[in-house]
């Protein structure tokens, strides 16, 4: 949190122009390309495919992703005055509904509550491969003209993300080993890259001046509406994961994966879609992203702290289901 903080004030006083803001461009692409590349090296196609036996668990977090998340950006948008939000915010507010889930913070919040870690990997990994063809899709039918949506960006998207996940999936055999053995380093990596991109929108959105239109009512505004979706997210997870009779492992999985936005794949989404617009579009996300990590880590601590499960004694009969 506070290295995004550290980065948009960087971004205020020094914004990339010119030359500068190309090369970081690049960076930032060239590092995103490289996130992927490590998500596809991680995961084995023998986990992914043992994966989809848990199809119901992953079903939830699909239509928690991109169902759930969607209405309640169109039912936000529809009850909105352009006093209470300006129109930049709220497509931005409504692109932040159709990004997929988080990869990293979901498993590292799962591993942290003693939850279906597995199952987390598997969530949030087919989210982010299902995003790259339904988050355009959704942006362009839901916020409309505002979104250049084209073979062109759709085939951008894929060299950008889908290919570098692919090259690690074929790779793996050589690549798996040394990226298990140094995942701590390189899960910085993660945050490197979304800082990158952070820094190159919002200096762009610097210098053209459009960050003078979000006034602070507006912002806290925008901040309320957010914590208030982030709540119907969590609770409407963890109902429907209760309801439907999911095991407490999997239940954590759900909420977690069922209730984050990924800003490592939202932002690069978003500069192909808005393009020059791009800056305040992202704004929104950035502000979800953090307070969703703050919520989800009081969560995930509390959760850790219950006792864990006495096991049965030998013959005894099993519990019954709660």
């Amino acid at each position: 949190m506070a290295a995004l903080a550290g980065t948009v004030g960087l971004a205020a006083l020094l914004p990339a122009e010119g030359g500068a803001a190309v090369a970081a461009g690049d960076a930032a692409d060239i590092a995103i390309g490289l996130l992927f590349f490590l998500y596809g090296s991680r995961l084995s196609a023998r986990e992914a495919v043992e994966g989809l036996r848990g199809w119901r668990l992953h079903s939830v977090v699909v239509a928690a992703t991109f169902v759930l998340f969607p209405l309640l950006g169109l039912a936000v948008g529809a009850a909105a005055t352009p006093a209470l939000l300006s129109p930049q915010l709220a497509t931005g507010l409504l692109f932040l509904c159709v990004v997929p889930s988080t990869v990293q913070s979901s498993i590292a919040f799962t591993s942290t509550a003693r939850g279906n870690v597995a199952a987390a990997i598997c969530a949030g990994t087919y989210s982010t491969l299902l995003g790259m063809l339904l988050t355009p899709l959704l942006a362009a039918w839901l916020i409309g003209s505002t979104v250049r949506f084209s073979a062109d960006g759709l085939a951008a998207l894929g060299l950008q993300l889908v290919a570098p996940f692919l090259a690690g999936q074929l790779l793996r055999r050589w690549t798996g080993g040394f990226v298990t053995r140094h995942k701590r380093v390189l899960g910085r990596l993660d945050r490197v890259s979304i800082l990158l991109v952070v820094y190159t929108a919002f200096s762009k959105g610097v210098s053209e001046g459009i960050w003078h239109q979000v006034t602070l009512p507006r912002l806290a505004a925008l901040l309320l509406v957010e914590a208030a979706m982030l709540a119907v997210a969590l609770t409407t997870t963890s109902l429907a994961a209760r309801r439907l009779g999911f095991p407490e492992e999997d239940r954590i999985a759900i909420v977690f994966c069922g209730s984050k936005k990924s800003l490592a794949t939202g932002l690069p989404m978003a500069a192909a879609l808005f393009g020059p617009r791009a800056g305040l579009a992202i704004l929104p996300l950035m502000l979800f992203h953090q307070m969703q990590l703050a919520v989800c880590a009081v969560i995930a601590t509390h959760w850790s702290r219950r006792p864990a499960p006495s096991p049965a004694a030998p013959g005894a009969p099993e519990p019954a289901p709660a």
